[in-house]
């Protein structure tokens, strides 16, 4: 049985030495040379005696930023990749956190690096891959000595406090988690991945892991094609991408811009996304143009990516939500209601999960953990911990698990419990409407509606809402934007929504 993700990379490089790997614009690496590259990388930090300690990646979305993670898990230690493009105080806060034994990096970013306060030890992932021995012996020793629960990765998320918190992710968590993914979605050597999402978020692992695996071919897509959707769809066919995993921001690009009508995609199999509520009006402009495996993946950083999955096999109106579906294989889903007690068909609840999926905790922040990984109300037999969400769910008439809105975005107006991710629904299901967002001012008390839209005006607009919202949900101001803010991580930007909003003259 393979205690690591390494296990798996050795026989797909020995099973498919010459068959591509991965590619990043121009370049391309075959599975054996990626292994070699990995065990040079491992072999060079296992020589300066780190073992199980954070290591740091500065690097972009490029091939060597994926050899640097597997050769940080070769040595026996674990990972945090660092976004290049972030704010120097936030790389701060977590290198401040982290206290990683060293940073692994290029030249390329040198500047990037003269601004942080790092005194530990710099490795240059060219020279290391140009000048480093392997010493399989070496390696052969670091494996024995690692067991499943060790962390793997740590993955940094903003906290609501405003720093960021490590999220823990164990060798056993992952690997169970993969497991389930390829077999579920029938990820195998024919596979071949476009993938939009950055490495410092949780959804790539998915496409990444999965691909190492099974020995898919997995392309990085240059990030401008995303302002580009017809050249975007040409790459998908040039590549003959089969399989996408990508946040819902990106897919609604695609079809706001009607690229779909211009470009055929014959080759594209699967279409899966995550990350955030999937308009249904955009995935209905989808499956009417490509003939594909939809489905609708739910989960947060701390069951490593999805703990509930819905693939889409009817009829969804535009006004219906698209369910989150059921719980993954080994991975178990409790509703709790505010009483502890579980949630009945209809009634609303928190998504709890319970399983092999879920994260060691938060990285030097106890308290933190001990906040949200907590005892099973339900068992009261035997220590067992369950991983409170904060999102609101319920089960609608077929079973099937609805994705309500965040314990954030639940707001107290007019003396009405309201979620604002039910006011999105309906808006998004109106004629013209590109994208909308929905804000809370708690200093004004006001629910604001950011959109976008070539065809609707203010007023229009308001008028439309009030025929498919109560009135005490009916948004008090409604602003016309050309463009939804965007995250790191491809999801709409509600905290600078607030900000602009509260910035206003």
């Amino acid at each position: 049985m393979y205690k690591t993700i390494v296990d798996y990379l050795r026989e797909t490089s020995e099973k498919y030495p010459k068959k591509i790997a991965f590619t990043n614009n121009k370049d391309e690496i075959n599975w054996s040379n990626f292994y070699i590259d990995v065990k040079k990388t491992a072999t060079s930090i296992t020589s300066k005696n780190y073992f199980n300690k954070p290591i740091a990646i500065l690097l972009d979305k490029e091939i060597n930023s994926l050899i640097s993670m597997l050769g940080v898990v070769a040595s026996g230690n674990y990972y945090t990749i660092l976004d290049v493009k972030s704010p120097v105080e936030r790389l701060q806060s977590i290198i401040d956190t982290l206290d990683p034994a060293c940073i692994i990096t290029s030249n390329k970013y040198s500047k990037v690096l003269e601004k942080l306060n790092f005194k530990n030890e710099i490795i240059d992932i060219d020279k290391e891959k140009e000048n480093s021995i392997i010493d399989d012996a070496l390696l052969y020793e670091v494996n024995k000595n690692i067991i499943d629960t060790n962390p793997m990765y740590i993955l940094f998320t903003s906290g609501s406090t405003g720093i960021p918190k490590g999220t823990v992710l164990s060798h056993k968590a992952v690997l169970s988690y993969i497991n389930w993914f390829v077999s579920c979605f029938d990820i195998n050597s024919k596979t071949v991945f476009g993938s939009q999402t950055p490495f410092y978020f949780s959804m790539s692992v998915s496409d990444i892991f999965s691909t190492i695996v099974t020995g898919a071919t997995f392309h990085i897509i240059p990030k401008m094609y995303f302002s580009f959707p017809i050249k975007l769809l040409e790459f998908l066919n040039e590549k003959n991408i089969n399989t996408i995993y990508w946040v819902p921001s990106a897919l609604c690009i695609v079809a706001n811009m009607r690229a779909l009508d211009a470009v055929e995609l014959p080759d594209l199999k699967k279409v899966l996304f995550a990350g955030e509520v999937m308009p249904t009006k955009q995935l209905n402009m989808w499956m009417d143009k490509v003939h594909a495996e939809f489905a609708n993946l739910y989960g947060p950083t701390e069951t490593v990516d999805i703990c509930t999955y819905y693939k889409i096999n009817r009829s969804i109106s535009n006004e219906e939500s698209i369910p989150i579906g059921h719980s993954c294989d080994n991975c178990d889903i409790l509703i709790l209601k505010e009483d502890n007690t579980l949630a009945l068909q209809g009634e609303e609840g928190e998504l709890c999960v319970r399983g092999s999926f879920l994260a060691n905790g938060y990285y030097k922040s106890f308290e933190k953990t001990k906040s949200v990984f907590v005892q099973n109300p339900l068992n009261n037999n035997y220590p067992e911990i369950i991983y409170r969400t904060g999102d609101i769910v319920k089960l609608n008439d077929l079973g099937e698990i609805i994705y309500i809105s965040r314990k954030d975005y639940q707001i107290k107006h007019m003396g009405y419990r309201i979620e604002l991710g039910e006011i999105e629904n309906k808006i998004s299901s109106i004629d013209g409407i590109i994208l909308c967002c929905c804000i809370y001012d708690e200093d004004t008390d006001k629910i604001i509606l950011y959109y976008q839209s070539n065809e609707l005006y203010d007023i229009i607009l308001i008028e439309q809402a009030k025929s498919k919202l109560p009135k005490y949900m009916v948004p008090n101001v409604v602003i016309k934007i050309d463009r939804m803010p965007y995250n790191q991580n491809g999801k709409i930007d509600r905290k600078s929504l607030k900000e602009k909003y509260r910035n206003r003259g």
